[in-house]
């Protein structure tokens, strides 16, 4: 059956059932294609391969069934993402975790302590504590995270990059098998967000992941709260700006966003959470920040990290024969050159040479090739113009 496996890739393309008609050039009508995500009949070879296409697929894919029970943790409280936009985001999530679960497997790469929802909190102010205690286990001292995205990653939590409209921020998502054991887990965010902005997401989806909050607490409040530990430890804080502060300047701002990888706005937040500048003064800055335009767009922007664990797991497992040269490909959107593919590029190009210019490059090499000989007289009990060895060409 392609029910489930049909209906997913769909939403995760953000078709419609018209749209996908669309695609296939009307090849079928949308109550047939409705039958076949309902599992009330079967798609002939012909329009199998036709959807496949337009799905951007290949034909057997359609007929895997989803093989994980994938679980979202709650979009951000007053995000206003529709409804449909929220469908697309959590059928690519699904699609995208499961297909970094085959490759864990694949590769036997396997990590089954991921702290799901197991740090309990009593109030916000605790998620400092939670925080503190992730670094700990993670080994993270108190220097500033230099790769957000590397660190979730080598601890089996997987970044996500997701195509969506600005009222998405982020999700976080598990992923559990037939015997209700954890898998994976995920944290997604918008692509293309500025660095500093990416970070502060990830750390936020991280609190979500394992903060077990009670329903008395606001939970935005509380995985914000995690993140800003995650990112600015106190005592970094306390370090690097001190206890109590009057006054604070743009440009100091702009060093501690370059260093911590920190918005200024989330700065600002963190220094009155810590008591180092007060309520007041924390208001001013918000004017300053309005006044200035910095509230959408700051200054000294960041680069966005890129997620590395996809690319390296594919380009692992194709270089040990675990799949194939164009499912490898197609996973990573690039094109892989294999050393054969590179020697004949680099036979190709010496032959657009001119003779000349080969002429000169195979008597390089031939002279490079020739056996070296000893010049000193008894060294190392050889006598002068005895053979030592040949250099590699």
């Amino acid at each position: 059956m392609i029910s489930k496996r049909l209906k997913q890739l769909r939403l995760a393309k953000g078709l419609s059932l018209d749209a996908l008609v669309a695609e296939m050039g009307g090849l079928v009508t949308k109550q047939a294609l409705s039958k076949y995500e309902l599992g009330k009949s079967k798609p002939t070879p012909s329009v199998l391969t036709k959807l496949a296409s337009a799905l951007g697929v290949k034909a057997v894919h359609l007929w895997s069934e989803p093989s994980l029970d994938v679980r979202f943790i709650a979009y951000r409280k007053g995000s206003g993402l529709p409804r449909k936009s929220q469908v697309q985001v959590e059928a690519q999530v699904s699609q995208d975790l499961e297909e970094r679960v085959r490759l864990q497997n694949l590769t036997n790469q396997h990590d089954g302590n991921i702290p799901i929802q197991s740090l309990k909190i009593k109030k916000v102010a605790d998620a400092e504590d939670a925080a503190e205690q992730i670094r700990s286990d993670w080994n993270l001292g108190l220097d500033p995270i230099y790769s957000v995205s590397d660190v979730l990653e080598d601890h089996f939590v997987h970044v996500l990059e997701v195509e969506s409209g600005e009222k998405f921020d982020g999700i976080s998502a598990v992923a559990y098998n037939d015997d209700g054991g954890i898998e994976a887990a995920a944290v997604a965010t918008r692509k293309g967000v500025p660095g500093e902005r990416q970070r502060l997401n990830l750390g936020h989806e991280l609190g979500h992941l394992i903060l077990k909050v009670p329903a008395a607490v606001d939970e935005e409040k509380a995985a914000f709260r995690f993140a800003a530990a995650f990112l600015a430890p106190a005592d970094t804080i306390f370090r690097e700006v001190g206890s109590k502060r009057a006054s604070i300047q743009l440009a100091e701002l702009l060093l501690l966003k370059q260093k911590l990888g920190m918005s200024i706005q989330a700065l600002i937040y963190r220094l009155h959470d810590l008591g180092i500048i007060t309520d007041s003064y924390c208001n001013k800055w918000w004017i300053t920040i309005n006044r200035l335009g910095m509230k959408k767009q700051e200054r000294g922007e960041l680069a966005p990290e890129r997620p590395q664990w996809l690319r390296r797991t594919v380009l692992r497992a194709f270089s040990e024969g675990l799949i194939v040269k164009d499912e490898a490909e197609s996973m990573i959107g690039e094109i892989i050159q294999t050393e054969e593919a590179l020697s004949l590029i680099g036979r190709r190009a010496f032959m657009q040479l001119s003779k000349e210019e080969r002429r000169k490059i195979l008597e390089s090499q031939a002279e490079k090739a020739k056996p070296h000989y000893a010049q000193d007289k008894d060294r190392d009990g050889l006598q002068g113009g005895d053979f030592i060895e040949y250099d590699k060409p």
